[in-house]
C-alpha cells in the first residue's frame, strides 16, 4: 500500500493518493484542480490513477475530480447522500459512480468503504482505508471536513456562507451523531483530514498532517463534549468569518468545474484589460504603490483574498514581476475557479509617475486625531486589540466603506503586515486621501505600545 498526501499552504488543503503496489492501481481523495502533481506523484510510484473521489462538494476551492479523470480516464465516485439541493449536476457522466453509506471502492487489494458523515454538508463521506494482505483491522480514516487536527468540520457554512438559512444548528446536531458513528473503529485507525492550520472549515485546526482516532479521542475538544446541546453551543461559538466566494465554490462544484486541460499560463501585455491587480511581494508593493490597483500581494493570502475581493465574470490584469510569478498567481486563482486572468503587465511598462510609496506609521506617531482601522479577524480583535479602534475585517472593507470619514487621516493595521497594503489598496480606490499603513500590525503595536492595546 502507497499512501502520499499533498498540501497546498495557500488553501491549508489536503488531498491524497493511495495506491495498491500489487496492481498499480490507484485513487486520488479531493483533489485540487492542479491535477499534474497527482499524475507525477503516480508515475513515479509506478501507478496509474483509475479512480478518484471526493469527501464531499466543497466551499473553498474547485475540485479537480473532472479535471483528473478526462486526464486519466478514471472513474469518478461522488456522493449519493443528502437531500436534492446537494447532488451532483453532472452525476449521469458515464465515468461516474454515485454511492450510499456502505459503498465500497475497490482500488486492487485495497478498499476504501464510504461511511456517511453529514453535519458539515448533508452528503458528506469519510472513507475507511482497509489493506487487505495486512489483515482485515482498518488503516485509515480519510475524514475530509468531518474530523480535523484537533477540530471538527463547522456545521454553519450553508447557513453563513451559502445563505441557507436555518441549517447552523441541524447541521451542528447532525454532526454530533456522525461523530457517534466512528465509536466502534480502533484507535490504532489513522485520521487524514482535507484540511489543516489556517482554513475557515474550522476555528481551531491543528498543523499536523495525520493523527490517529485514538489521539484525537482523548485531545480533541469534540470528543470530549458528550451532550448534544453543550456540542452545539461550542461548535457554533467564534468560527471565523466565511469568504464570500464560498457560495460560489459550491455551486461551480455542483454543477461541475470546467475542464481546463492544463494550468494556465499568461501572456504578457503593454496594456492594462479589466481591474488591475498587484501581485507583487508586499515589501515591493509598501515601496511603489500603483495608484488605482487592488494590492494582493503573493503569498500565502493571495487565494484567499482573491477570492474575497473579485468578481468571476470580470476580467483581470496582473502586475508582476516575472512570468513565474504572474503564472503562479492565475493558477492560485485557478484553483477556486477564479479563471479571469487575461494578460500581466511589468511595472515598466505603466505609468511611472503613477507610482507612490504607502505612507507609513506608527502607533508611537499617532496623535488622536486619526482613526485606526483594524483589518483583522473577528477572533483576532476580540482577544488584542488597540483602545478606540475601528474594527473591519478585511473582507468586509469594501461594504462598509460608508462608515468611515473622509475628513479623517485612517491609519490601518492588520497583524503583522500582510494584509493591510490591501486594505490601502481598497481605501485609495475608493478615493480616501488621507490612508496610512502600520506595516508591523498588531504585532508592532503590542511591542512599542502596550499601554494603548486592550487585551481579552
Amino acid at each position: 500500500m502507497i499512501i502520499r498526501n499533498f498540501y497546498d499552504e495557500k488553501l491549508a488543503q489536503a488531498s491524497y493518493l493511495i495506491g495498491c503496489a500489487v496492481t498499480g492501481e490507484a485513487i486520488v481523495v479531493d483533489p485540487l484542480r492542479d491535477i499534474e502533481p497527482y499524475i507525477a506523484m503516480a508515475n513515479a510510484q509506478g501507478l496509474r490513477i483509475t479512480h478518484v473521489t471526493e469527501t464531499h462538494i466543497h466551499a473553498d476551492f474547485l475540485s479537480g475530480s473532472r479535471e483528473l479523470s478526462a486526464a486519466t480516464g478514471a472513474t469518478m465516485f461522488l456522493s449519493d447522500e443528502g437531500d436534492d439541493l446537494w447532488k451532483y449536476e453532472f452525476a449521469d457522466d458515464p465515468k461516474a459512480v454515485l454511492m450510499k453509506d456502505g459503498h465500497v471502492i475497490q482500488v486492487g487489494n485495497l478498499t476504501l468503504k464510504a461511511i456517511h458523515t453529514p453535519g458539515h454538508t448533508p452528503e458528506h463521506m469519510s472513507f475507511l482505508l482497509t489493506d487487505h494482505p495486512a489483515g482485515e483491522t482498518p488503516h485509515s480514516l480519510f475524514t475530509g471536513d468531518f474530523i480535523f487536527i484537533g477540530d471538527v468540520g463547522r456545521p454553519d457554512l450553508l447557513e453563513r456562507a451559502a445563505n441557507f438559512i436555518g441549517t447552523m444548528e441541524k447541521g451542528a446536531r447532525t454532526l454530533f451523531q456522525s461523530l457517534q458513528k466512528v465509536q466502534n473503529l480502533p484507535d490504532s485507525v489513522l485520521i487524514w483530514p482535507a484540511h489543516g492550520a489556517g482554513s475557515a472549515c474550522g476555528k481551531s485546526l491543528g498543523g499536523s498532517p495525520v493523527s490517529s482516532l485514538g489521539y484525537e479521542r482523548k485531545t480533541n475538544w469534540a470528543f470530549q463534549i458528550h451532550s448534544e446541546d453543550k456540542f452545539v453551543d461550542e461548535v457554533l461559538s467564534g468560527q471565523p468569518e466565511p469568504p464570500v466566494y464560498f457560495k460560489e465554490m459550491k455551486r461551480m462544484n455542483k454543477v461541475g468545474p470546467t475542464v481546463l486541460g492544463s494550468m494556465p499560463r499568461i501572456l504578457r501585455a503593454k496594456s492594462v484589460t479589466g481591474t488591475l491587480v498587484d501581485v507583487r511581494p508586499g515589501q515591493m508593493i509598501r515601496d511603489a504603490y500603483y495608484d488605482g490597483s487592488l494590492a494582493i500581494p503573493s503569498g500565502k493570502g493571495l487565494t484567499n483574498w482573491s477570492g474575497w475581493l473579485l468578481k468571476y465574470d470580470g476580467p483581470v490584469t496582473l502586475i508582476a514581476e516575472s512570468q513565474s510569478q504572474a503564472d503562479q498567481a492565475a493558477r492560485d486563482m485557478a484553483t477556486i475557479g477564479l479563471d479571469v486572468v487575461i494578460n500581466w503587465i511589468e511595472p515598466s511598462d505603466l505609468d511611472l509617475s503613477h507610482f507612490s510609496p504607502i505612507s507609513q506609521s506608527t502607533c508611537g506617531d499617532l496623535d488622536g486625531s486619526e482613526l485606526v482601522l483594524d483589518v483583522r479577524g473577528i477572533n483576532e480583535y476580540r482577544n488584542i486589540h488597540m483602545q478606540s479602534s475601528m474594527h473591519i475585517p478585511l473582507g468586509y472593507l469594501r461594504d462598509r466603506l460608508g462608515e468611515l470619514p473622509r475628513n479623517r487621516k485612517i491609519v490601518v493595521h492588520c497583524a503583522s503586515g500582510g494584509r493591510s497594503p490591501i486594505a490601502y489598496s481598497i481605501l485609495k480606490q475608493a478615493g480616501f486621501e488621507q490612508v496610512a499603513e502600520i506595516g508591523g500590525g498588531m504585532n508592532d503595536i503590542s511591542m512599542r505600545c502596550p499601554t494603548s492595546v486592550v487585551t481579552a
